[in-house]
């Protein structure tokens, strides 16, 4: 197995965390994204609960298919500067740096969702050195499982009020 496979898959894995994360914390810190005025406690949770699903359905893709390939040049380059400057310690910042630069062109949600991906990075790097196939699958089935979650959150949340109906 080469160095390569062994960072693809980690960096699958790192994608699947940092995006159930960002769309949790984007529905947390921002429920309302069609400018609802959101009136109580009970409307906040509704909002973010029906908002997490969507969230994750849109960015999960866009950070598996512009982020590993973002994240694996960010490290590669990272790794380069940091030998020709000869400060081996700089290139967990410059990798940073990177992750942060190359989610700029999709604005700030990028740039956070590129530091996310960093940070889960290097919180696996730190974990293990070795991943295998099945663990990177089982890694991809995380978004699937948050978004079955608040899927079946919104549906308990709406049952009552279309039982009626149901039973007719």
């Amino acid at each position: 197995m080469t160095a390569w496979e062994m960072e693809f898959r980690r960096k699958i894995i790192a994608a699947s965390l940092a995006g159930t994360v960002f769309a949790v914390l984007l529905g947390l810190f921002v429920p309302n994204m069609f400018d609802e005025t959101i009136r109580s406690a009970a409307d906040y949770l509704w909002h973010m609960t029906s908002s997490i699903p969507i969230y994750l359905m849109y960015s999960f893709p866009v950070i598996l298919i512009y982020g590993v390939p973002a994240s694996l040049a960010a490290d590669h380059i990272a790794g380069k500067l940091a030998v020709r400057i000869g400060k081996r310690t700089a290139e967990p910042w410059l990798s940073g740096a990177l992750h942060l630069v190359f989610g700029l062109p999709l604005f700030w949600y990028g740039a956070a969702a590129g530091l996310l991906g960093f940070m889960a990075d290097r919180l696996i790097r730190s974990w293990r050195k070795t991943h295998r196939w099945y663990e990177m699958l089982t890694a991809l089935l995380i978004p699937l499982l948050v978004w079955v979650v608040f899927m079946g959150l919104i549906y308990l949340w709406e049952l009552p009020e279309q039982l009626p109906a149901l039973l007719k």
